[in-house]
This record gives C-alpha cells, sequence and structure tokens, in this order.
C-alpha cells in the first residue's frame, strides 16, 4: 500500500454523513431518486457499456450504476472510501446476479488500479467531496487509469448560473429540491452541502477537464445546479 505525505487530503473525513452506519447507508440508498435501476440501465445504454468492456466507478456508493454495468456483460471496478457502502453494495450485487464487480475501499485520491486500463471512468454525485485543488488532482488521475480515447462520464452538482446571483440560485435549489424528513433529501441536508462541501463552477470544473487531457464532447446544463460530461481522453 502506498504512503501519502502528512499534507494529503483525507476523503474519509466526509461532510455531514457518517457513512459507517448501516442505517445511514441505507437511507442514503432511498435517497438517491436520481440514481434508481432504470435510470442506471438507460445512462449504461447512452454510453454503450457492454460486454468486455471495463468500467471504474468511482464513489460507486450503494452500487446501483455498478451492478447495471456488471449485468451488460462489463467487468467493473466499483471504489468507495466507505466499507458500509461497499458491503452494501456486495449484497444488492449478489441479489441480482452482478457477478462481475470487484469491489475496492478507496477514494479518487487513494485508488491505485493494478487491472486493465478502462474503457469508462463514472463519477457521479461524489467529486463534490474535494477542494478544488484536489478535484484535478484526481481528474488526473482519472485520465491515467483509461485507454487512449476512453470515456469520463462525470455528474455533479455544479453551478453554471451567474456568481453575482448566486444567493439567488442557492436559494431557489434548496426551495424546490429539499423534501421533508424521511421523503428524500432535506433543506438541512442541502444547507450542509452548500456550507461544507465544495461544489464549484462549471467553468472551473470545464477548465479542469481539458487541463487533464479530456477533450469535452458533451457538456448538459441539466439545471443551474446541476451539469454532466462526457469527456474523451486525449490519446
Amino acid at each position: 500500500m502506498n504512503s501519502f505525505p502528512a499534507w494529503y487530503f483525507d476523503e474519509s473525513q466526509m461532510a455531514g454523513i457518517n457513512f459507517e452506519d448501516i442505517a445511514q447507508v441505507e437511507a442514503f440508498d432511498c435517497k438517491q431518486t436520481s440514481s434508481t435501476p432504470q435510470k442506471e440501465q438507460a445512462l449504461v445504454k447512452r454510453l454503450g457499456i457492454s460486454l468486455g468492456h471495463t468500467v471504474i466507478d468511482l464513489g460507486a456508493g450503494t452500487g446501483t450504476f455498478a451492478i447495471q454495468a456488471a449485468l451488460e456483460g462489463a467487468f467493473v471496478h466499483a471504489i468507495d472510501i466507505s466499507q458500509s457502502m461497499l458491503a452494501y453494495a456486495q449484497q444488492k450485487a449478489r441479489k441480482m446476479g452482478a457477478s462481475t464487480i470487484k469491489f475496492h475501499r478507496a477514494g479518487f485520491l487513494t485508488y491505485e488500479h493494478n487491472d486493465n486500463l478502462g474503457d469508462f471512468v463514472i463519477t457521479k454525485a461524489a467529486l463534490h467531496i474535494l477542494p478544488d485543488f484536489w478535484k484535478m488532482v484526481a481528474l488526473m488521475r482519472m485520465a491515467s487509469m483509461l485507454k487512449p480515447n476512453g470515456i469520463l462520464y462525470l455528474r455533479d452538482a455544479i453551478f453554471s448560473f451567474p456568481i453575482s446571483e448566486h444567493k439567488t440560485f442557492i436559494d431557489e435549489w434548496i426551495e424546490h429540491s429539499s423534501k421533508p424528513e424521511g421523503e428524500g433529501w432535506t433543506d438541512k441536508d442541502y444547507h450542509m452541502h452548500v456550507r461544507e462541501e465544495h461544489s464549484t463552477f462549471a467553468w472551473i470544473i470545464e477548465g479542469m477537464l481539458t487541463r487533464a487531457g479530456f477533450e469535452i464532447t458533451q457538456a448538459n446544463y441539466l439545471t443551474p445546479t446541476a451539469a454532466e460530461y462526457i469527456c474523451i481522453k486525449i490519446a
């Protein structure tokens, strides 16, 4: 195992949620309305993931995407910093018969890929745990895991609204997205996210992607507070 300098970012100190508490992991899985089996199956097909592909899923969480990719015949490396998340994902994978997933306890900054280079790297709703400096490090590491012309898919809370209007857009986001306790992400969850996590602006993440060696082929601003990117690793 690699050792890291004392100044290295500790991804295990995530804001807001104790992902080693299995009850919180189960609650997290229920709240993930953007990550249902049907939606993840549609994304797998949209990206063209199929038999024989190698997929690296960073921040795999409770494994819904990894399972759907495996059911299409891909070999999947599912990586997450939380052992409880991984255990929960493994249990789901066994129930679904998704046998071509290898689970790794690691993060964006610590995962060492020692297998075939990936055809796809996927990261959804996870990169925001890192400050921008460390996002750039993580994106460079992702590029190193991909084959030339391999695909990176990134989706996260990414801000495309005018900076001068940030208060209005953040308030509207929280007002329209938050749910009552027990039904999804609450206003307190969103407050914590904005206050303590590290979502960034689209123009910043797009500059990082380019500098990390990617060509952005699709940039979709899903809302003023969410975006997705499909990128090709430049050979």
